[in-house]
């Protein structure tokens, strides 16, 4: 049976991504941090993985450093809620096979991984950058309660730059 391991801080998600690989017949398991992850790889060795980019207790780009290290046959996607280009640089450079935005199907997933249907991987519909970077806009000021100042601080551009893109960038 194969095997995949999901590692995310996420209940919700991480739930519901093992139920849709069980269903799928993969043989699931499933871990909440960086330091679990380390060491059920080095004891699973699994065929397959999907990695958080952010957790409490650290970084999947460490845990890619894992895989490379102790379980290098495993192929890997990493998910992330806040999408960049150096971050997705990073992860491939480290290994990971596919880099995908939150929230991301067991589907997405699959196709990723080279395990979906046979849909060719270039007529995989992916959001554009600035629709990448409206969508972690938009979660950051979500995230600050509408507080443009906060907003601004946490993305590390100048309050009237944020302001100019949200009133570029409105649907």
């Amino acid at each position: 049976m194969t095997s995949i391991l999901i590692i995310d801080d996420d209940d919700i998600l991480r739930n519901r991504l093992e139920k849709s690989f069980q269903k799928r017949s993969f043989d699931v398991h499933s871990v909440e941090g960086v330091g679990a992850a380390t060491d059920k790889i080095k004891k699973l060795q699994p065929d397959y993985a999907v990695i958080d980019l952010k957790m409490p207790d650290g970084s999947g780009l460490d845990i890619l450093d894992v895989f490379r290290d102790h379980s290098p046959e495993t192929k890997t996607v990493v998910l992330t809620g806040y999408g960049s280009i150096a971050n997705a640089v990073e992860a491939v450079k480290l290994g990971a096979a596919e880099y995908l935005t939150k929230p991301a199907d067991a589907d997405q997933i699959l196709l990723a991984l080279g395990l979906g249907n046979d849909t060719p991987k270039s007529e995989i519909q992916t959001a554009s950058l600035a629709e990448a970077q409206w969508e972690h806009i938009q979660r950051v000021l979500s995230d600050c309660k509408g507080n443009i100042t906060e907003a601004a601080r946490r993305l590390d551009i100048p309050r009237r730059t944020l302001q100019r893109k949200l009133k570029k960038m409105a649907p």
